[in-house]
């Protein structure tokens, strides 16, 4: 049972979507796939203009970087994946200014309003919507909204890496969100996405950076349902898949509800047993637990219990564990996965198994639909 927070599983119906005959990507047949797979991300990011990449998240992030960043970048780094646009600049040399946080602490408003009142080089900044490595929601939208009425010249780039597909995202303040493949779109690895504003196109289109990643390329083919380069095919067939089951069962706001509603269950079902959550703003991708015998309970969950779930980064490494909630996760697995903790907590000597994770989880899950 695959509950790490990406890569997720990749249900049936999206393998078998993939398995057919390979598809040369400068063909009709392809660019009609194109092209309705692109009208399917337009519904899903809310933005002016889409763009696929076949990269990782990673590819994105720095092709945001070095297409919206012409004279100083902000970035919030409050775990891996915010100090990884700060590592981006660097290897550009690009100019940075960094706001540096614990892994389980969101940015406030106020510190971001701050800095780009005092520092009129600023024109562009890097954020996460959702920093996984510890399971952290920053308040996006929030610093977005107050940047603007002081610079609306200042782009606004969310890594919405573990966000799209988990929840409902107000892109109108924002002018890239950054997603790959493997998370809430349940795809293997290997296709990144970029939601764009208006705004962040015309900045792409007078000073572009790059060649491979040159967005402003992107853009003007992908506009004509083709790509500057080889395109993902067997990717892009299995993400107009996944878009097509979704909206025809229950549409994208009925998986933010569901979504919503198994978060909130696990994280009140492990509260109940005495496990301390570690944001101090947790997202809904992943709940994250902080306890010293992370390891352990992650060990007895695989040997034991047939549930793989992820550990954390660094420092942190074997003192976190992180269940995911992206994508298509059953509720029958998210309830075992609680139920196989309180068993392992049982099995450590912390806590005598007594069934009150999986009651609390019911409870919370499926009491009053």
């Amino acid at each position: 049972m695959l509950l790490t927070p990406g890569p997720t599983p990749v249900p049936e119906f999206v393998r078998k979507a993939m398995a057919d005959e390979t598809i040369h990507h400068r063909t009709p047949e392809f660019e009609k796939i194109f092209e309705q797979t692109r009208e399917l991300l337009f519904e899903l990011y809310g933005m002016d203009e889409v763009v696929m990449l076949a990269s990782s998240g990673s590819g994105a992030m720095e092709a945001c970087v070095t297409n919206l960043t012409h004279k100083k970048a902000l970035t919030i780094n409050s775990g891996k994946f915010g100090e990884r646009f700060g590592k981006i600049c660097k290897a550009f040399d690009i100019d940075f200014i960094e706001i540096k946080h614990e892994w389980n602490t969101p940015v406030s408003v106020e510190e971001v309003v701050e800095i780009v009142k005092k520092d009129k080089d600023i024109d562009a900044i890097f954020i996460q919507l959702c920093e996984s490595a510890g399971g952290l929601r920053h308040p996006v939208e929030e610093i977005a909204k107050e940047v603007k009425k002081i610079n609306p010249n200042i782009s606004i780039i969310a890594d919405g890496i573990t966000a799209i597909g988990v929840e409902k995202i107000d892109a109108t303040n924002l002018d890239a969100v950054i997603t790959g493949s493997q998370k809430a779109l349940m795809l293997p690895p290997g296709l990144a996405i970029i939601g764009l504003s208006n705004s962040a196109v015309e900045k792409i289109e007078k000073k572009s950076r790059g060649f491979y990643f040159n967005l402003a390329t992107e853009i003007k083919k992908q506009r004509t349902n083709t790509t500057a380069w080889t395109a993902a095919t067997t990717l892009i067939i299995g993400l107009k898949a996944v878009l097509v089951y979704l909206k025809e069962n229950g549409g994208f706001e009925k998986l933010y509800e569901d979504t919503a509603a198994r978060a909130k269950a696990t994280r009140e079902a492990l509260k109940a047993i005495g496990c301390e959550i570690y944001p101090k703003v947790p997202a809904d991708a992943m709940t994250t637990i902080y306890s010293e015998h992370a390891a352990a309970i992650r060990k007895i969950l695989k040997t034991k219990y047939n549930a793989n779930i992820a550990g954390g980064q660094d420092d942190i490494k074997n003192l976190i564990f992180r269940i995911n909630h992206m994508g298509l996760v059953a509720d029958f697995e998210a309830s075992w996965a609680v139920n196989a903790v309180e068993l392992a907590m049982d099995e450590l000597g912390l806590r005598t198994f007594d069934g009150t994770a999986n009651k609390v989880f019911s409870e919370n899950m499926f009491k009053g639909k």
